[in-house]
């Protein structure tokens, strides 16, 4: 849950840039764009075996470096 608290002197535009901040960060909006449809198992087998090895080859390259 997102919560913004208003300090003194903050007007509404503010606020509501705090909270698209905060929302952004945590990941919110990404998470329920990807809650919005069923994946059958199958595809998340898939995308997370494509996940790993994208991870696994970015910590190659920064490893290998001088």
């Amino acid at each position: 849950m997102v919560f913004v608290k208003a300090q003194p002197g903050d007007t509404s535009d503010a606020l509501i840039r705090k909270f698209m901040r905060k929302v952004l960060n945590e990941g919110i909006l990404q998470d329920l764009k990807k809650r919005e449809f069923y994946v059958k198992p199958a595809e998340k087998r898939k995308e997370a075996k494509k996940e790993l090895k994208r991870r696994l080859r970015r910590n190659n390259r920064h490893s290998n470096r001088g």
